[in-house]
């Protein structure tokens, strides 16, 4: 009995020291990415610049634009990595209450009334594939739209796009903008490195180097930067045409589900309304690895055109423009996107409370045959 008790504790010494070491083999990209990073710079500065470069002229400027991508790339390096990603607001999650009933109720027409009443008045439109509301098992949470679960971090994050080991981070709402200025910093500079140092590699191999220890750095300076500036522009030209269309990649390879049906583009707003949700409305911000992205990840406007059955529909003689103004997320969203997200400071949960006087509700608004499962 006494070994039986002895047993589970070194067990869960055994998990805790396997988890920890896990976590420290996650690391080991972006220490690779650091290293080739510091290496890059020494030979850059010492060995090509100030050892390699006869024109003073031509030495100052190529340190300058140096300094100035190399700032670039590992703020919004750091950034990408040290950015928490941003999970569900508490209004997504289930009450204790509901908890308890989760766990005394068996599966069936009991746990889907639970997740009914959980996602009556939260503004989500995505589906799974059967139709049902999408609901983490793991986090207890009703998803919000573009929301997924992650197997590495354990969470669900909002607007994920995708798990980079190279950040050892989640990729989604909170710093998206900072992993595209990341890639495009990185290849502006491999492209940088990769121009000014052509000359030099020439010459290493038509023997007008000397045969100095600053011959070899210029010469794999070369070649890394070009190999690393193929992958780079493809990578950062994917991610721009993703940020065109208001695609994550999880949605490039799955188009979202509606309640409607799936439609690839349900997101999409128009060129530029997709480009500002990702780098907001300042653009003398655009450029710098700060946050100002629209809106809050847990709601995003739609293009749909389509009457959603589940929300309520306008009585007749009510004027239109006083619905819009009453709800956040109206049933019916314009393409040309009238949405208050874009235009509204105030939250979704702030509008949702205030209800319009006199207002009528039709009877049968909720969908009584709405299915609810977990979303693998």
């Amino acid at each position: 009995m006494r070994c039986g008790k002895m047993a589970a504790p070194a067990a869960g010494t055994r998990g805790g020291v396997r988890l920890r070491c896990q976590r420290l083999l996650y690391w080991v990209p972006v220490l690779f990415i650091s290293s080739i990073l510091c290496w890059s710079y020494y030979a850059y500065v010492t060995q090509l610049c100030l050892l390699s470069m006869a024109n003073i002229g031509e030495k100052v400027v190529c340190l300058i634009a140096y300094h100035l991508f190399f700032m670039l790339f590992v703020w919004s390096y750091w950034k990408t990595i040290f950015t928490l990603p941003m999970n569900p607001s508490k209004e997504f999650h289930l009450s204790y209450a509901d908890k308890e009933l989760l766990e005394r109720e068996p599966r069936g027409e009991a746990q889907q009334e639970i997740f009914r009443r959980a996602a009556k008045d939260l503004p989500i439109y995505t589906r799974t594939m059967s139709g049902a509301i999408r609901y983490c098992d793991r986090c207890q949470l009703v998803k919000p739209d573009r929301c997924h679960h992650c197997s590495v971090c354990d969470k669900c994050i909002l607007k994920m796009d995708h798990h980079c080991p190279w950040v050892n981070n989640c990729v989604g709402f909170s710093n998206y903008k900072f992993f595209l200025l990341f890639l495009a910093y990185s290849l502006l500079y491999c492209l940088f490195i990769a121009a000014t140092d052509l000359q030099y590699f020439i010459k290493f191999w038509t023997t007008g180097l000397p045969d100095t220890q600053a011959k070899f750095h210029i010469m794999f300076l070369f070649f890394a930067a070009a190999m690393f500036s193929v992958s780079l522009s493809s990578l950062f030209g994917y991610h721009c045409w993703l940020v065109s269309k208001n695609k994550s990649t999880l949605e490039a390879f799955r188009a979202p589900i509606f309640r409607h049906g799936t439609d690839k583009n349900g997101f999409s707003l128009g060129f530029s309304k997709n480009l500002r949700q990702v780098f907001g409305d300042e653009k003398k911000y655009w450029l710098l690895p700060v946050f100002t992205s629209l809106g809050d990840g847990c709601a995003f406007p739609t293009c749909l055109v389509n009457q959603d059955p589940e929300q309520v529909s306008t009585p007749v003689g009510l004027n239109s423009t006083t619905k819009n103004e009453n709800h956040l997320f109206p049933p019916k969203m314009l393409r040309d996107s009238q949405s208050h997200l874009l235009t509204d400071t105030q939250s979704w949960t702030e509008s949702s409370s205030n209800t319009e006087k006199g207002k009528v509700v039709p009877k049968g608004m909720s969908n009584p045959g709405l299915t609810v499962e977990n979303e693998t």
